[in-house]
C-alpha cells in the first residue's frame, strides 16, 4: 500500500475512534461477547515510540488471586504498565470463580479498555465457558470473537478475539487465542487458521499481533507451529527452548512452551517471561514493540526471525 493510501486508512481509525467512542467507554454485552471499558481510562493523544504488550493464561484466577495479580500487572518490574494485555481462561459467569467478570474487574481496576468473547457452552444448560480477553489503554474498535476450527473432548469449543486498537493513530490489530489441547497438531493449526483468516480482511500492511495459549504439547508442535508463522511473515522474539507452563504432577515437574506472541510490522526492543509469578501454571510473556509508520515498520522487521529455525 503507498503512503498516501496508508494515511488515509489511519485516518478513518482515527475518525471511527471518535464518532463510536461508546466501543472504548461502556458496556456491551451478549451470550458470547462483551466490551466496556473503566472510567479512569486516560484520553492519549500522542503515539508513544514504544509499548509494552503482555500474553498470559490466567487459569481462571479469583479473590485475592486475582487482586494480586492486578497489582503486579501495575507494578511489576518486568509485566507491570503495560498498554496491552491479552489473557486467556477468563471467567465471566461461573461458579468457580464466584460468578466474577473477571474482564470487567481487572480494566477497572487498572483503567482499561476491554473486550470478552467465549465459545457457546458444549451442552445446553451448563454454565458458559471461559474465554479470552483483551485489554488496552487505548481505544478498541472492530472487535470480533472467533470460534476456532475443531471440537475438543464432549464437544467442547475453544474461542479466539480479534479488536483493533487506535494508538493515538497507529491501528494494530490485536487478537487473544485459547487452542483446544486435545487435538493433533495439524488441527491446532488449522485453529490458528481461523484467526488470520480474519486477518486478511484487513489491509496488508497493518500492523498486528496474535498472541495467547496455543497448547503446543506434543513433541514436534512447537517447530510446526513456527514454520507456519513465519510462512505468514510474522515474527517473534521468542526463543522455542523457553518454557512457558510448568506444572508438577506426582511431585515430577512439566515443562512445556505452550504461549507465544507473534508480531506482524512491530520490531520487538526486549522481551521475557516472567518466571516469578507462579499464580498460574503458565507465566507470563512480555515484549515491548516500537510504533513507526508503515514503511519503518517494514523495514526495522525484515530479517526478524524465530531464532529456533536459523
Amino acid at each position: 500500500m503507498k503512503s498516501d493510501e496508508h494515511n488515509l486508512v489511519r485516518l478513518i481509525f482515527v475518525v471511527l475512534s471518535l464518532l463510536f467512542p461508546v466501543l472504548a467507554t461502556s458496556a456491551q454485552t451478549s451470550e458470547s461477547l462483551e466490551i466496556g471499558g473503566s472510567a479512569k481510562t486516560p484520553n492519549l493523544k500522542t503515539a508513544p515510540a514504544q509499548i509494552k504488550i503482555v500474553s498470559y493464561n490466567i487459569r481462571w484466577r479469583s479473590g485475592d488471586e486475582l487482586r494480586e495479580m492486578i497489582e503486579l500487572l501495575k507494578h511489576d518490574q518486568e509485566i507491570g504498565g503495560a498498554q496491552i494485555i491479552g489473557l486467556q481462561e477468563v471467567d465471566r459467569n461461573r461458579k468457580r470463580t464466584g460468578n466474577t467478570n473477571t474482564a470487567k474487574l481487572m480494566a477497572e481496576e487498572l483503567g482499561m479498555h476491554y473486550a470478552w468473547a467465549a465459545p457457546p457452552a458444549s451442552k445446553e444448560n451448563k454454565e458458559e465457558e471461559t474465554g479470552v480477553a483483551i485489554l488496552s489503554i487505548y481505544p478498541i474498535s472492530d472487535v470480533r470473537g472467533l470460534l476456532l476450527a475443531h471440537k475438543g473432548p464432549g464437544g467442547r469449543r475453544r474461542a479466539a478475539i480479534g479488536a483493533t486498537i487506535d494508538i493515538a493513530g497507529s491501528p494494530v490489530r490485536i487478537y487473544s487465542v485459547h487452542s483446544e489441547t486435545r487435538i493433533p497438531v495439524t488441527k491446532k493449526i488449522e485453529q490458528l487458521k481461523t484467526v488470520l483468516q480474519d486477518l486478511e480482511a484487513y489491509p496488508k500492511d497493518l500492523a498486528a499481533v496474535v498472541l495467547g495459549d496455543f497448547n503446543t504439547w506434543e513433541p514436534d508442535a512447537v517447530t510446526e507451529m513456527t514454520r507456519f508463522f513465519l510462512s505468514k511473515e510474522f515474527s517473534t522474539p521468542f526463543p522455542n527452548d523457553r518454557e512457558t507452563f510448568l506444572r508438577r504432577i506426582l511431585s515430577i515437574p512439566i515443562s512445556l512452551k505452550l504461549d507465544w506472541i507473534w508480531l506482524r510490522g512491530l520490531e520487538s526492543q526486549s522481551y521475557g517471561i516472567d518466571e516469578k509469578i507462579c499464580l498460574s501454571d503458565h507465566w507470563p510473556l512480555w515484549t515491548v514493540v516500537r510504533i513507526g509508520t508503515a514503511n519503518e515498520k517494514t523495514e526495522s522487521s525484515q530479517g526478524q526471525t524465530n531464532p529456533v529455525l536459523e
